[in-house]
């Protein structure tokens, strides 16, 4: 079977991306072991077990990807957890020696460390260690219960056009659940008993509802808890870009034997009452080689005198949302940046990178996502669940 330019594209993309990671990933635990070794210098007979335990915690990750093809699900779940949690204590035990470095560094022209500190510096580099490990444990203890207890933002919105007989609407909107090898079923039915307990006009899942590979997902059944939701208008949804990572038409058709409604540059009239569309995520071209229909073209059949709500997974270009007669936009993909400080790349980034902004007559909420990529651990920001209350005039 030949093979086609999009799946070569797809592959060639994911081998670079891939190869990126892993080479950041080397370089940052190499940094990270060679200061914890030189740390140990009171304790050489110490050494032998910190390599092992170091090694074991850098391959975890990639051992989890390997079993879970030759093994199971359940056993490399177990390395996938351990070596997501170390993705997080990674980038602090990074920042926190980044940190002591350049101290030093300051110190050698500045001379402004006690004369105490430098007596014994052996001495002084362990127990900095053991300060380190200490607060990187206790940090990452608080993120991984944070990103557990996921709230409810409410949010009260007002869109000046008639809606057929509608005079109020409750939309629940999340986005980022990212199900899979981290986010399994226990985690998906506290989130569904959340949305239940709102009850909701219509619930809208803004994209990455499943973080890779579908297979994780049929393999826990976790389509069956999709119709446990209880909503007047039904489930409806939009691809994220990790769809597209994974597979983006097994994960839709998996999906809508659910009940969950994909809306894929198409838009659906809604009771006679108002518009909901809903965009492929941007960088569909990447993974499959077809650009998404640009939203002029998506809305421009449409008779805007009825409300117009809008779903696109990544906030880009709100402007253009405005200009085009959206009257409330939901999108999700930045999480905050998930973990402090990663929050202030997103924030440079996405306007917002969380939360509402108004331009013109049009609404938007960027929600930071109610599951987690990468490490099980939120800082800085909390998983949410929006409720959002229309009022039509």
């Amino acid at each position: 079977q030949p093979v086609s330019p999009a799946l070569t594209m797809k592959n060639r993309t994911m081998w670079i991306f891939f190869t990126f990671v892993f080479i950041v990933h080397f370089l940052v635990n190499f940094y990270i072991f060679i200061r914890g070794w030189q740390s140990l210098s009171l304790f050489p007979c110490v050494r032998p077990y910190f390599t092992a335990v170091f090694i074991f915690l850098f391959l975890s990750y990639i051992l989890a990807r390997i079993l879970e093809k030759h093994i199971g699900f359940t056993v490399a779940n177990v390395f996938n957890r351990i070596g997501s949690l170390w993705f997080a204590a990674m980038l602090y035990f990074f920042l926190s020696i980044l940190l002591f470095d350049m101290l030093r560094m300051l110190d050698h022209w500045l001379h402004f460390f006690p004369a105490i500190l430098l007596a014994n510096y052996a001495k002084t580099k362990f127990v900095t260690m053991v300060f380190a490990v200490s607060a990187v444990l206790l940090l990452i203890s608080y993120g991984y219960i944070n990103a557990r207890l996921v709230r409810t933002t409410t949010m009260t919105m007002r869109v000046n056009k008639q809606a057929g007989n509608l005079k109020n609407l409750s939309i629940v909107m999340l986005s980022d659940i990212h199900l899979g090898t981290i986010i399994g079923q226990k985690k998906l039915g506290a989130i569904i008993s959340k949305i239940n307990d709102l009850s909701p006009d219509i619930v809208l899942l803004a994209g990455d509802v499943v973080d890779e590979n579908v297979r994780h997902v049929i393999n826990q059944n976790l389509g069956a808890e999709f119709e446990k939701i209880q909503s007047k208008y039904g489930v409806y949804a939009v691809p994220g870009n990790h769809e597209f990572i994974g597979g983006a038409d097994a994960a839709v058709a998996y999906l809508e034997k659910h009940h969950v409604h994909f809306l894929r540059d198409t838009a659906i009239l809604i009771d006679n009452s108002f518009w909901l569309a809903g965009r492929n995520d941007k960088d569909m071209s990447r993974f499959n080689g077809r650009a998404r229909k640009s939203l002029e073209a998506l809305l421009a059949p449409l008779d805007k005198k009825s409300p117009l709500i809008l779903m696109d997974h990544q906030p880009f270009f709100l402007e253009t949302s405005a200009e085009n007669g959206v009257d409330i936009q939901f999108s999700g993909h930045t999480h905050n940046g998930q973990l402090f400080p990663l929050n202030l790349i997103t924030r440079a980034i996405y306007h917002p990178d969380w939360g509402y902004r108004k331009i013109g007559d049009t609404h938007f909420y960027v929600s930071c996502g109610v599951g987690t990529w990468g490490p099980p651990v939120r800082i800085g920001n909390y998983p949410e669940i929006v409720n959002a209350k229309i009022t039509f005039n």
